[in-house]
């Protein structure tokens, strides 16, 4: 009686196993949460650095159009203005055709077609970004060459190599999203005469509207922050742009060519620190976009 007591009593061992991976769970989310937090804190004291070390204004450095790193001119409105332009454009370029390929993968193609199509482009999604960098180099560059005069190299160059770069990702989520809407919204709105057309537009594409905006944030938000790609089809210059095929220059490329030319602790890392900065608030906002599209389509 006793024995069957304690063994009513004491613990079981699925008890201990559920504490044991409560406590791991734990202190993973604990080591993760502190890295973030370690390297927000990292680049805030190294971003603002500039402006408390150096006395650079925070004002002229978002305003002036002067980078001039060697001879203390630190603004960086050109790369401001440049990373926003090519990722809007490649934005829009791409949400409407990631739009229309995950409509057909969806609701038109046979399903041999789709089981082709849709691997394919989640294939295209993982493809590291030198490779569109250097089919940009290699293809885009000399096109434009050929068309415009110039060089090639600008904001059109790396609005070509966005575009193909985030194009996979907003169709794999479009179609995640047009999936996501119920089936019996489909057969109710052919039930009352509609027709597949009239379907697609006026009932599937509107009810997974929250997905299709949270895949254009994310496909942009990966847009603003591609360093290798861009730098290799854009020029690298760091001036107001003037046109789409002029030499410009983003945050990121601008970071990747100049880090490892400057001594830790001057002016001129802290200004790239600041640049790094920017990024990290753009970064940011983007995920707070994302989170708040995706908990109003939850909503």
């Amino acid at each position: 009686m006793d024995d069957l007591r304690k063994q009513l009593t004491q613990p079981s061992p699925e008890s201990h196993q559920e504490w044991t991976g409560r406590i791991i769970s734990s202190l993973a989310i604990i080591l993760i949460g502190g890295l973030v937090v370690a390297i927000l804190i990292f680049l805030t004291i190294k971003g603002v650095a500039l402006f408390t070390d150096n006395g650079v204004s925070v004002w002229r450095f978002l305003t002036q159009t002067d980078w001039q790193p060697g001879h203390q001119h630190y603004g960086a409105l050109p790369m401001i203005v440049t990373s926003f332009s090519v990722t809007i454009l490649a934005g829009i370029v791409a949400l409407p055709l990631a739009l229309v390929v995950a409509v057909a993968i969806t609701e038109i193609l046979p399903q041999k077609m789709t089981g082709l199509v849709q691997p394919l482009i989640e294939l295209l999604v993982g493809v590291p970004s030198v490779v569109y960098g250097y089919l940009g180099l290699t293809i885009i560059v000399p096109e434009l060459q050929h068309l415009f005069g110039g060089t090639g190299f600008g904001i059109l160059a790396a609005t070509g190599v966005l575009f193909l770069m985030i194009l996979p990702t907003m169709t794999s989520m479009a179609v995640d999203s047009l999936n996501a809407v119920p089936k019996q919204y489909r057969q109710a709105s052919a039930g009352l005469g509609a027709t597949r057309w009239q379907t697609i537009s006026h009932v599937i594409v509107p009810s997974a509207r929250d997905g299709i905006l949270t895949a254009a944030v994310f496909g942009m938000a990966r847009a603003f922050g591609e360093a290798l790609a861009v730098q290799m089809v854009i020029g690298n210059t760091a001036v107001m742009p003037k046109g789409l095929v002029e030499s410009s220059a983003t945050l990121t490329s601008v970071l990747t060519t100049g880090i490892g030319n400057s001594v830790m602790g001057t002016a001129d890392n802290n200004a790239l620190w600041s640049l790094a900065l920017i990024l990290l608030i753009m970064s940011l906002v983007f995920n707070l976009l994302i989170h708040l599209v995706s908990k109003k389509g939850a909503a």
